[in-house]
């Protein structure tokens, strides 16, 4: 996610046509060349993933993820015989009582380590579907410019696109790249209908979740805690935890942090003074190891979270872009309500 994801023959052409602001824009072209005929007259496509337009030739058919929400957004599309298999460490918490949780056992779980590009040469990828941040990164020299040099495609979770700050990501709302993503690979994968039917389900679910949350003066001042001691690392404007706060009733106190995941320091967090606290549950260091640590960290002793013991866990898997953003945001107002009756 964030920080955390510690975690061929080519098959799929793609041309880039343009540099403009990343967006859910999608468009369709008719080929008459044998793939094209072959997929019913509708390949090409071209979709714009991150500012880029990307054209695929056919339906990429050995597809590596990286992460669980990444891996769940193709789950939930139907998509696992495209797959090679993921990749994700085993710290993402509950894996079977998502309604795609068949996904888990028909695909392959090609490592728990972290991502490279051996890892995906080995597995005969075609396309790697990932992030920044989650997989892709220069320091390990795994980007969708080293891919394409050895024949492999990439398409970036939008959660995670750069946004021309330095290393700075989101471009977007975090539920409107959820959507984006879902609508671009429906349209890659020629399962729209499915695509735009999770849309319609995620709206309404979240739009009930909104009726019943506190509006304007009611909400709460919410922090989201990842992890981090000496400084946190927390949640910006463009990552999950923004939406997933906001449309279930907080007052997401990191609002103005023009990032997706990033540290802050502990001052700024005590003077902004949280009435809960989320925690985001996941990796070596337990929830209730976090909740201890918060609830006995001296400068946060006078925090109205703290004082008034409100503390929420989530799991990660719940906060990163995936298909579980809505559910979420339904959990996190019932407890933002309880909190508050």
């Amino acid at each position: 996610m964030p920080r955390p994801v510690r975690p061929a023959a080519l098959a799929v052409a793609f041309t880039v046509l343009a540099l403009t602001g990343c967006g859910a824009e999608v468009t369709a072209r008719e080929g008459t060349d044998d793939a094209a005929r072959a997929g019913g007259g509708r390949y090409p496509v071209t979709v714009e993933n991150c500012g880029e337009k990307k054209t695929f030739e056919r339906a990429p058919r050995r597809v590596v993820t990286n992460d669980v929400g990444i891996t769940e957004i193709m789950f939930a599309l139907g998509l696992e015989d495209h797959m090679a298999g993921y990749v994700m460490p085993d710290d993402k918490g509950d894996l079977t009582s998502v309604p795609w949780k068949d996904g888990y056992t028909k695909t392959e779980w090609l490592s728990k380590e972290q991502i490279n590009k051996e890892l995906v040469l080995d597995a005969r990828a075609d396309l790697v579907f990932a992030g920044w941040n989650y997989g892709f990164n220069e320091g390990d020299g795994f980007t969708p410019a080293e891919l394409g040099r050895v024949g492999i495609d990439s398409y970036v979770l939008s959660e995670s696109c750069r946004n021309g700050q330095g290393k700075a990501r989101g471009v977007m709302s975090p539920l409107d790249a959820l959507y984006t993503d879902l609508r671009n690979l429906g349209t890659v994968f020629d399962v729209e209908d499915r695509a735009e039917g999770l849309i319609t389900s995620f709206r309404k679910e979240v739009a009930e979740a909104q009726a019943k949350a506190a509006k304007g003066a009611d909400r709460p001042r919410v922090f989201l805690y990842d992890d981090g001691q000496d400084k946190p690392f927390t949640s910006g404007a463009f990552a999950g935890p923004h939406d997933i706060i906001t449309k279930a009733g907080g007052d997401h106190i990191m609002k103005d942090l023009e990032d997706s995941w990033t540290t802050v320091g502990w001052e700024t967090v005590v003077a902004r003074d949280p009435e809960v606290i989320v925690i985001n549950n996941y990796g070596d260091t337990t929830a209730e190891q976090k909740r201890k640590f918060l609830m006995s960290y001296k400068p946060l002793a006078n925090v109205s979270a703290v004082r008034n013991d409100r503390i929420v866990v989530l799991d990660y898997v719940d906060l990163v872009e995936s298909p579980r953003n809505p559910a979420a945001i339904r959990s996190l107002a019932a407890e933002l309500r309880d909190l508050s009756s």
